[in-house]
């Protein structure tokens, strides 16, 4: 004889929840698996997109760059000093445009 007691099996509800539990997390390992999956095939080449800027852009006297904007065929810098300057990719200054500034209320 043992003195080990039998314990009792789970209940049938319980049951059904572990085996529900158990399916949902195949379920996501197997979406997680194809997201990753897709995202390597369909965009392999996705650094080969980047915008190429040109070695230097030839800022006027005095111009610090606040920000840079880039479209087909043109680059845009705000200067801290209410300018936007739009160049050639090239680099080059093509136009340069004066901004005033709203003041505040």
């Amino acid at each position: 004889m043992s003195d080990t007691p039998i314990e009792p099996g789970l209940p049938p509800s319980l049951r059904l929840l572990k085996v529900l539990v158990i399916v949902l997390m195949i379920t996501m390992i197997g979406g997680v698996i194809t997201v990753v999956g897709l995202l390597v095939t369909r965009m392999p080449n996705a650094n080969s997109l980047r915008p190429t800027l040109p070695a230097s852009l030839q800022m006027p006297a005095g111009a610090t760059a606040g920000a840079i904007t880039m479209a087909p065929g043109w680059i845009g810098v705000v200067t801290t000093d209410n300018r936007i300057l739009i160049f050639t990719p090239q680099g080059t200054l093509q136009q340069e445009i004066a901004v005033s500034p709203i003041p505040a209320p």
